[in-house]
């Protein structure tokens, strides 16, 4: 049998052969890099004796946060609303019960991509009445060039990991045979970052005669992972 069919038969068995002896590796990447990306979550709260004046306060308020946050322009990449609600108090009056109140709230999520503006925003929300702001939630975009770098550097590393194994053997790298991210092959899910920041809460706020300084929020460096196997076939060791 010639060497190239001995190499062809090596690569389709799953351990290589003592003349194509093969090599399997994990290659693995961390980079802290700063976030892209800052969310905050906004709810708007609204209370009335009656249905129609919680509605049309929750509308009032609600339109007031949307106005104020699309006034920065640019900076705010996204702005949607979530979950709307108007739930009844009620309250027991003798053997029956009654409405005593209607609460409304509306969740509302902004993303922005000024840091800037966005502890400026913080600060003019939480200033509004019955607002509540929460987070920021720090995060880099899913197509954020770290990603790919951190999938490079992990590729990289692969290979020097393989080419240190083979030259202890005193043999060198003859061909790469698989590459795959951790967990391809069982299809398992893998969480490839770190969780999307740190999070922080601004209880509510009620309207003042005079601004609050707008507040200095430290974007929090965000962790990217990339790992990967390979499996290289190898020269014969020099055993």
């Amino acid at each position: 049998m010639t060497q190239d069919a001995t190499h062809t038969q090596a690569t389709h068995q799953p351990y290589g052969t003592p003349e194509v002896p093969r090599v399997a590796v994990r290659g693995e990447a961390r980079l802290e890099v700063d976030p892209e990306i800052a969310r905050i979550g906004i709810t708007v709260t609204a209370r009335g004796t009656d249905r129609r004046s919680a509605l049309d306060d929750l509308t009032r308020r609600n339109n007031t946060v949307l106005d104020l946050v699309k006034s920065y322009g640019d900076p705010v990449e996204k702005l949607e609303t979530g979950a709307f609600s108007i739930t009844p108090e009620l309250t027991r009056h003798g053997r029956a019960e009654r409405v005593r109140a209607y609460h409304g709230t509306v969740h509302i999520t902004a993303e922005l991509n000024d840091f800037t503006a966005l502890g400026e925003l913080t600060t003019r929300l939480a200033d509004l009445e019955l607002t509540r702001v929460d987070g920021p939630w720090w995060a880099l975009r899913p197509t954020s060039p770290a990603h790919g770098e951190a999938r490079r550097q992990a590729v990289l590393e692969a290979v020097q990991r393989a080419r240190e194994y083979a030259r202890a053997l005193g043999a060198d790298l003859a061909a790469l045979v698989e590459l795959a991210d951790l967990g391809a092959e069982n299809a398992a899910p893998l969480a490839m970052a770190a969780p999307a920041g740190a999070y922080r809460s601004m209880a509510f706020a009620t309207a003042e005669e005079e601004a609050a300084p707008p507040l200095d929020l430290e974007p929090q460096r965000q962790t990217v992972y990339a790992q990967v196997n390979a499996r290289f076939t190898m020269t014969p060791p020099q055993l």
